[in-house]
């Protein structure tokens, strides 16, 4: 049988970077072939084989379920990445059809409580190889065609759809979970047990993890309907299944990854375990030096550290390493205009936004707003020699918003929001956008790792200051514009280690409340990076009641969702326990 690239393992595994040619069509298929060949796709996958991928799962994807699910996976992953519709309607008739070939294998019984009569009143013995590794595969087609409905449909029908396969999926996982831990005491484990053992970690894990990020009040509408997370399970089950000998393996993998290097920061207070993402990529990188996605996570990782020279190299070897995928390449372009932007290399920073616009559909809104923030923070006479027209690029962010499941992307709500002052005969100029875009995302956490960058942010926010204090002919966002710049102000020193001084200026903000007319954000997060602040003091007290006054006191307000995420994870932290619900 072969073995899925982990660890130890990985040094003994066949070279895939051109094996397709040389693997054979099979001519029948059980659990143990089916197993081999897509362990086969994913070293392909993982070599940025994409098309030969496909071409080996294809033929048996309508009489395999681990066919059937990495076919339909591979073609998810493309419809989440180009966002066209055309992609994203394939991927769901892909997936239906993958949740048919589960279907036919899964034991006969009925559909949502069969494993769970199984579990009660049989013997897991008698479930089969086969139907085990279906209901995984299930689960899983189950999981992502939710996913996808909610990015297609926008109607609440679709959305009620979505979170009932969702909540079945949940309930498969945790019957599986049952089997698996009423199997665990057998002495002939094979194979096909520890792929099932893959499957289900990977499951339980990725389930427990996200549920535990959820702010109290959905989770508490989540817990109604039979959801619960916790984080610590969560992490462990997926550190495990990394571990394992399965096909999931570096599933697991790749869903440490991105928790550790986007959603801890975006989500959380940026307290992601960079450590551990370094040593979980490690053996990949030696299998793998030039796949792409690996290429993207070592760059990723180099951001998060300030390394931004080292990771713009990568980044750039990414780009290089296929052409198949232009998707990956918008990835490393967001990554690459961030980095530019840290290092304040405007007119860099703006041809990475400026590509974004012109190639990629996922967010139209965001890229343009992007574009006109970067250019904002350059003199007139430079923005000129790029033939762009800051004014009229504000203007269009309105008409390019798009709604997913229903509702409005809160950043680009945010950014029709700002942009919405160009909207007169007589526009009011927006105050440091680019750096206020970088809070947005979280990114003062990042550039904070170089003390060379932050000062020079800190020069760039005082200049603003000044501005400011000396207008001579004040508008209606005077306040506004004064609040934010205290706020960034604020961050800037906080990372320089003058903390009394960042003290100071969040607590200005505060202090202007009932004068602030339009950015009603800068309250509430304001309190929360004092909180924040307090912590880092050690004023453990303190920091939880402003964190508190945050979250309690405010409503109504931009990006309202992201920062309770935020306050949720901090909280945890502060309060110094596992993020985990009854």
């Amino acid at each position: 049988m072969a073995s899925i690239p982990n660890g130890t393992q990985m040094e003994d595994e066949e070279n895939f970077e051109d094996a397709f040619e040389n693997i054979p069509v099979a001519s029948k298929m059980n659990l143990k072939t089916s197993l081999e060949e897509c362990t086969m796709a994913l070293n392909l996958f993982l070599n940025n084989k994409f098309s030969e991928a496909l071409s080996l799962l294809r033929p048996w994807s309508k009489d395999s379920v681990y066919h059937a699910l990495g076919y339909s996976t591979i073609l998810v992953m493309q419809a989440a990445m180009t966002f066209e519709q055309q992609d994203i309607q394939m991927g769901i008739s892909t997936m239906k059809e993958a949740l048919q070939t589960c279907q036919r294998f899964r034991k006969r019984n009925t559909v949502v409580e069969s494993l769970t009569n199984l579990v009660s009143k049989q013997s897991a013995d008698q479930l089969t190889d086969e139907e085990m590794h279906a209901e995984i595969c299930y689960a899983e087609c189950l999981l992502q065609k939710a996913a996808l409905t909610f990015v297609q449909d926008e109607n609440m029908i679709s959305f009620i759809r979505g979170g009932l396969r969702i909540r079945t999926s949940y309930q498969i996982y945790k019957e599986c979970h049952h089997v698996l831990l009423m199997t665990q005491g057998n002495q002939n484990k094979d194979e096909a047990y520890y792929q099932y053992e893959g499957g289900v970690k990977l499951g339980i894990g990725a389930f427990n993890l996200m549920l535990s990020l959820l702010p109290a009040r959905i989770l508490r509408l989540l817990e109604f309907i039979g959801f619960s997370g916790n984080r610590e399970l969560g992490l462990s089950q997926l550190r495990e299944g990394a571990a394992t000998p399965s096909l999931r393996a570096v599933l697991c993998v790749l869903t440490l990854l991105m928790y550790h290097t986007y959603i801890a920061l975006i989500l959380g207070t940026g307290e992601g375990n960079l450590q551990e993402a370094e040593e979980l990529l490690e053996p990949y990188l030696s299998k793998f030096p030039n796949g792409s996605i690996i290429l993207f996570y070592a760059a990723r990782i180099n951001v998060l550290k300030g390394n931004f020279e080292s990771a713009q190299i990568t980044f750039q070897q990414c780009i290089e390493s296929q052409q198949e995928w232009k998707q990956i390449h918008h990835l490393c372009y967001w990554e690459l205009m961030w980095c530019h932007t840290f290092q304040q290399q405007w007119l860099k920073a703006y041809h990475y936004a400026d590509l974004l616009a012109k190639e990629s559909r996922w967010s139209k809104a965001i890229y343009v707003f992007q574009k006109a923030a970067i250019l904002s923070m350059l003199p007139d006479e430079v923005v000129k020699t790029t033939g762009e027209d800051v004014v009229a690029l504000f203007r269009q962010v309105e008409s390019l918003k798009q709604r997913i499941a229903g509702k409005s992307i809160p950043t680009e709500k945010f950014a029709v929001r700002k942009a919405r002052r160009y909207m007169s005969s007589n526009p009011v100029k927006l105050v440091l956008p680019a750096l206020e875009m970088m809070y947005v995302w979280n990114g003062f956490t990042i550039v904070g790792k170089r003390a060379d960058l932050t000062e020079n942010l800190l020069v760039t926010v005082e200049q603003a200051e000044k501005a400011l204090n000396e207008e001579t002919n004040p508008t209606e966002f005077l306040v506004d514009d004064q609040c934010l710049v205290q706020l960034l102000k604020g961050l800037t020193l906080k990372h320089s280690g003058r903390l009394l001084q960042a003290e100071l200026c969040f607590s200005q903000v505060i202090q202007n409340e009932k004068r602030i007319r339009y950015d009603h954000y800068l309250t509430p997060f304001s309190f929360y990076e004092l909180g924040l602040l307090y912590k880092q003091q050690g004023e453990i007290e303190k920091a939880i009641r402003f964190i508190e006054t945050a979250k309690s006191n405010y409503k109504d307000y931009s990006m309202e969702s992201r920062l309770h995420f935020r306050i949720h994870a901090a909280l945890n932290s502060l309060k110094g326990s596992p993020v985990s619900t009854p």
